[in-house]
C-alpha cells in the first residue's frame, strides 16, 4: 500500500477544498429539457435556501409550494390495465403544483399557478413563497422564475427540494395536487 507524504497529503487536500465548483449561470429565460441537471446556486442573484433556513422558513410559516409533475399513466400499457400513480412525498404542509415549472406551460396552467399562489398567500404578494421540487431540478428554479414575473416579491428557492429536506433526516408526507390541476 502505497502512502502519500504528509505534505503532499496536504496539498491534495488543499487542491480539493479550494477547488471551485463548476458554477452554472442563470439563463435569461426559463431553462428547457434535461431538467435533472447542475443548478445556478441563485435565482435572480439571491443564494438559493440552505437545508437550515428552509426548515427555519417553514417553521414560521411560509408557503410551500412543490413543483413536481405528475408521474404520468406509462406508454404501452395494454388496455384494461389498472395503473395508480404511486403516492407524492413532499414536505409536509407544502402545496403540490405539476407542471408549473417546465420552460413553456399552456396559458392555463399559468393562470392555475397564479391563481394558486394568490390563494395560498391570501392575496398578499409580499408573503415569503418557498418554491421546490427535487435537488439538481430546474423546474423549481423555472417555477419561482414564473412566480416573480407574476409579481410575487418574497419568492425563495430551495434547490435542495424533497431530496435536501429528506436526506437530513426531516419528514416527508403524502400530497395531492392542488385542486383544479391541469
Amino acid at each position: 500500500m502505497h502512502r502519500l507524504h504528509p505534505g503532499m497529503a496536504a496539498l491534495a487536500l488543499m487542491l480539493l477544498t479550494s477547488a471551485p465548483a463548476l458554477a452554472v449561470d442563470e439563463p435569461q429565460g426559463y431553462r428547457s429539457a434535461p431538467y435533472r441537471a447542475p443548478v445556478p446556486a441563485t435565482l435572480a442573484g439571491a443564494p438559493a435556501l440552505s437545508i437550515a433556513q428552509a426548515a427555519e422558513l417553514h417553521a414560521a410559516g411560509a408557503v410551500f409550494v412543490d413543483v413536481l409533475p405528475h408521474e404520468r399513466r406509462p406508454e404501452g400499457l395494454p388496455e384494461g390495465t389498472i395503473w395508480r400513480s404511486p403516492p407524492h412525498r413532499t414536505i409536509p404542509g407544502a402545496i403540490w403544483l405539476p407542471g408549473t415549472g417546465y420552460d413553456r406551460i399552456a396559458p392555463e396552467t399559468e393562470s392555475w399557478f397564479h391563481t394558486a399562489l394568490t390563494a395560498m398567500t391570501g392575496g398578499d404578494r409580499t408573503a415569503p413563497i418557498v418554491i421546490f421540487c427535487k435537488a439538481d431540478c430546474w423546474m423549481s428554479w423555472n417555477a419561482a422564475k414564473r412566480a416573480q414575473e407574476l409579481g410575487f416579491t418574497h419568492v425563495r428557492w430551495f434547490a435542495e427540494g424533497q431530496d435536501g429536506w429528506a436526506g437530513a433526516g426531516l419528514p416527508l408526507a403524502e400530497a395531492l395536487p392542488y385542486p383544479g390541476a391541469p
